[in-house]
């Protein structure tokens, strides 16, 4: 279903390009590991401007379909079913391996929040931790790939002792895992990286390369990455960046395929379909962060492969960035979205439900979305996100018939303010 696509009702993305992914791989896996040195800076958002592309259909089947036998059997409501009902926060690799962290914590027992999206792959391509299969017990062998590509950073320092002590306080935890934005991964394998005509890679704002999206080896290594989150203990899979990178560079790269043949949303949708059959193998489920514009812009669409509609019956939930600094002005019928943080959530999670109203129940995606915790002083007209603001938009999604949500401030910065206090939400 398309709705909306005129000029005047074209949902543009402007502000923080964020995370989302996966849910549930509890483990009872327990690995024994030392850890030394290094944190580092919290990571500062950055600004990305979505720009116009065009794609065609019908894509060949790429997915390996092996599921396990008992998963054949399940929906996604039965994969999601008695799973926590996220009220989530995001939180940095140099955050949570920070005495910052204690403060998060504490701030998660005394409110209504019960979980944390923490960075496993960051935007760099970097691991947050060090591991080797020489400090635990069981053979991971993408632990061999990462210390050859230098692709870990020790801002955890004991990414075990750090799980226990979020288990200790029944902390609900997401690993989000950054996707086709990897510039470690394009330079230890050229040959994955997306590429100008010119031979030079193609970049975000910072200098950051990607990957192709459409390299069935990229998509190996990114589920791998998640089987070890498993395996460490992570309640959950999130995968963030699960798109195409936007711009003219981007429109001109060679993506090695017919993509008349086999347009860019087919191969977010394989992606994530492949994903997740290894996935439920292992007792996890799979969600995507996506862009909330993309919710009834098939223009949007066309630019950063993800279908909305698609990817609601592809993976178990779904965290569209409805974020009211990234929709342009007059977007709504508001002059200034990001200064009516009510509205532009209700309207954003009305086309939600209308996008996916023909899913049926068992087969829909959880839809759990990131709402704005920052102040964007980069919009004209912003006005400052306090309480009040973060609670209305909560509202928005309660009112909008939604019971899950994941704030984000990319430099973890949160207060009490706009969250109930613990045990208040069952009174």
């Amino acid at each position: 279903m398309i709705r909306n696509t005129g000029p005047g009702k074209r949902l543009l993305a402007a502000g923080i390009v964020l995370i989302l992914g996966m849910t549930g791989c509890g483990t009872d896996n327990e690995l024994s590991l030392t850890g030394t040195e290094e944190t580092g800076i919290e990571v500062m958002a950055t600004v990305d401007f979505t720009e116009e592309a065009a794609t065609g259909e019908n894509a060949p089947d790429v997915t390996d379909g092996d599921a396990a036998a008992g998963d054949a059997e399940q929906t996604t409501a039965d994969r999601m079913a008695g799973r926590t009902k996220v009220k989530g926060i995001y939180v940095t690799g140099p955050k949570a391996g920070s005495a910052g962290m204690e403060d998060l914590i504490r701030l998660v027992d005394e409110t209504e929040l019960n979980a944390m999206v923490i960075d496993v792959k960051n935007d760099e391509g970097n691991l947050t931790f060090r591991l080797t299969n020489e400090e635990i017990p069981q053979d991971i062998p993408v632990l061999d790939r990462i210390s050859e590509m230098q692709a870990g950073i020790r801002y955890i320092r004991d990414i075990q002792t750090m799980m226990q002590e979020l288990k200790d306080h029944n902390i609900y935890t997401i690993a989000r895992i950054v996707c086709f934005k990897d510039p470690i991964l394009a330079a230890a394998q050229p040959e994955l990286a997306l590429t100008k005509p010119d031979g030079k890679p193609v970049t975000d704002a910072n200098g950051l390369a990607w990957v192709n999206p459409y390299r069935q080896e990229v998509w190996e290594y990114l589920t791998e990455l998640a089987e070890m989150a498993a395996d460490l203990g992570f309640d959950e899979i999130q995968y963030d960046y699960v798109r195409f990178p936007v711009g003219s560079d981007a429109d001109a790269a060679d993506y090695g395929v017919d993509m008349e043949a086999y347009p860019k949303r087919q191969a977010i949708q394989d992606f994530l379909s492949y994903a997740g059959d290894r996935l439920h193998e292992k007792g996890c489920v799979v969600t995507a962060d996506v862009f909330g514009t993309i919710i009834g812009s098939e223009t949007d669409v066309q630019t950063v492969g993800q279908d909305y509609t698609a990817l609601g019956q592809t993976v178990d939930a779904i965290s569209p960035m409805v974020y009211p600094s990234h929709y342009a002005n007059g977007v709504f019928g508001l002059k200034v979205p990001d200064a009516h943080p009510y509205e532009t959530v209700s309207a954003a999670m009305q086309g939600s439900a209308e996008e996916l109203q023909e899913i049926p129940e068992a087969e829909r995606a959880v839809v759990r979305p990131w709402l704005q915790a920052f102040t964007a002083t980069w919009v004209p007209g912003h006005i400052s996100y306090n309480g009040t603001q973060i609670r209305e938009q909560i509202q928005a999604v309660y009112d909008a018939g939604y019971e899950e949500w994941i704030l984000w401030n990319a430099t973890n910065r949160y207060s009490p303010d706009g969250l109930l206090a613990a045990g208040e939400e069952k009174q």
